[in-house]
């Protein structure tokens, strides 16, 4: 006989339907546009349906396939029951989009027993896995900002967010190439670059390396702050002053970290190459620098994220009328709110994908090392 497989959050999400059918109904009296018993009814029969098949003895991909329909059908139910209705979710609602999250948890956690055998199959589950998270916190975040009729100044939905940055593409693209191809791009390269080769020349002579490593780390503490507005004094307002904070705010950690990593090398493969009468330049491109790369693609990572920041607070500053900070700090003070997110989506997405290139290069590149082969 086949038993059940137990699911807590299986359990759970029936618990809250209960829960839900006690505290009817799902939208307040009153409502603009009342949600009709057939359709709140068919909310109720997906998510209970879910979590009970979500019990049955069933493969993995079959049981991660009902819960994720059961799930997003009936929290996107239960969205588009919002429209015209904002400030309208009562106690019922929530719990019953809280049945819904705790299935797709469910979905996720049988994701990840799967073991494809292809490659694409691999690499479309580890997309799947984050997406589904991702979009989650924006289903909650609009349910929450929607249902509860948050101020639209406090927080506004993900889809006032997105209905904005649809509309002003051409401003965002404006800023993007000046903040990013611009400020952050140029200000990037010349700073990692710089702090490399700083770095080799530290460890070839020791006074450098004595001298500069104790001053990176007091300047590494410098609030930016205080220092894009001396920046923007000395190279202007447009965006040779911004990229000049980049280029201070990623100089030392490369520094610091290439240092680390051409130290990173054991004694004994440098008496291995001493023993085939290498010399210092032989020695540092055959096995100090390949020892160094996880160290320095660390401070490439580290900087991916640095070089956006200093480049987006150093506009705050002075800047033409474009730029990613410029107009943070102009709509922000309009109340623009939603324009302001969508600045912050940009930068997440752009920084997101820096960060993952960055990322992918270091798997080609450090493809030996354990942390990559374990991986």
């Amino acid at each position: 006989m086949r038993h059940l497989t137990f699911s807590w959050q299986g359990v759970v999400a029936l618990l809250l339907c209960i829960g839900a059918l006690t505290a009817l109904p799902l939208l307040a009296e009153g409502a603009t546009r009342p949600l009709t018993d057939g359709t709140a009814s068919l909310i109720f029969i997906i998510v209970i349906a879910a979590a009970l098949l979500s019990l049955a003895p069933q493969p993995p991909a079959y049981r991660a396939t009902v819960l994720f329909i059961g799930a997003h059908g009936a929290a996107w139910m239960l969205l588009s029951a919002l429209s015209g209705n904002e400030g309208a979710g009562t106690r019922a609602f929530f719990l019953l989009l809280f049945a819904c999250w705790l299935l797709a948890w469910r979905c996720v956690t049988e994701l990840s027993k799967l073991q494809p055998v292809t490659t694409f199959g691999k690499s479309t589950l580890q997309l799947l896995i984050p997406a589904i998270f991702g979009a989650w916190i924006l289903i909650l975040w609009e349910a929450v900002t929607r249902g509860a009729g948050v101020p639209f100044i406090l927080l506004p939905p993900p889809s006032a967010i997105g209905a904005r940055f649809m509309a002003s593409l051409p401003i965002l693209g404006a800023d993007v190439r000046q903040t990013i191809f611009k400020a952050v791009l140029i200000g990037y390269i010349v700073g990692c670059l710089s702090g490399f080769v700083v770095a080799v020349l530290a460890d070839r002579i020791a006074f450098l390396r004595r001298g500069l490593l104790p001053i990176g780390n007091m300047v590494s503490a410098l609030p930016i702050i205080g220092v894009a507005p001396v920046m923007v004094m000395w190279f202007g307002f447009d965006w040779p002053s911004k990229a000049a904070v980049v280029i201070i705010m990623t100089f030392f950690p490369m520094l610091v970290n290439t240092v680390a990593g051409l130290a990173a090398s054991g004694s004994m493969e440098r008496d291995l190459m001493r023993t085939y009468a290498s010399g210092y330049w032989q020695t540092l491109l055959k096995l100090r620098l390949p020892a160094a790369m996880p160290f320095i693609f660390n401070a490439l990572k580290i900087n991916s994220t640095l070089a956006l920041i200093g480049a987006i607070v150093a506009e705050f500053f002075g800047t033409p009328i474009v730029g990613m900070g410029f107009r943070i700090s102009t709509e922000i003070g309009r109340m623009n709110v939603d324009m302001v997110w969508a600045e912050i989506a940009v930068a997440a997405l752009a920084g997101s994908i820096f960060y993952g290139i960055i990322a992918l290069t270091e798997r080609a590149v450090t493809f030996w090392h354990p942390s990559i082969r374990g991986g």
